[in-house]
C-alpha cells in the first residue's frame, strides 16, 4: 500500500512533535494558518519561542529535505512568525527558527534531524 504525500507529511509532523516533547519542548500550536501561509509548529523551550518548520522527503532527489527551506520560505516564515507574535500579543520575546527534517534511510527507516537556529533574522527583518 502506497502512503499518500499528505499522510506521509502528517506522519512527519506527528513524529516531529513526539521528538520535540522528548527533548523537553512544550508544543504550543500546530498548523497555524495566516492567509495562505502556515506555521507547522510553535514550541517553547525555556524562555525561547521556537517556530518549527517540518520538512518531509521520501528521497534525496533535488537535495532532499535539507534543501526544502529556500530563502523565499525563510522570508515567509519570518512574516508568519511576526503575525503570530502580534496575534498573541507577545512582545520582547526571544525567538528562533528550527527545521526538523524527516526522511528515510536507504533501509526505509524514518530519520529525524533537528536543525536548531536553522536561519537568522536580519536586523532589517526585526519588525517584531
Amino acid at each position: 500500500m502506497t502512503v499518500t504525500p499528505q499522510r506521509f507529511g502528517k506522519e512527519a509532523e506527528v513524529a516531529a512533535e513526539r521528538f520535540l516533547r522528548r527533548k523537553g519542548y512544550t508544543i504550543l500550536d500546530r498548523n497555524v494558518r495566516f492567509g495562505r501561509g502556515e506555521l507547522d509548529m510553535v514550541a517553547r523551550i525555556g524562555e525561547t519561542l521556537v517556530f518549527v518548520e517540518v520538512k518531509a522527503r521520501r528521497t534525496d532527489r533535488y537535495g532532499g529535505a535539507s534543501y526544502a527551506v529556500t530563502p523565499q520560505k525563510e522570508q515567509q516564515l519570518i512574516q508568519l512568525a511576526a503575525r503570530y507574535l502580534a496575534h498573541r500579543q507577545l512582545a520582547n520575546q526571544t525567538c528562533r527558527f528550527d527545521v526538523l527534517l524527516y526522511h528515510a534511510e536507504a533501509s526505509g527507516r524514518p530519520v529525524l534531524e533537528h536543525v536548531e537556529r536553522a536561519f537568522d533574522v536580519s536586523d532589517n527583518d526585526r519588525r517584531w
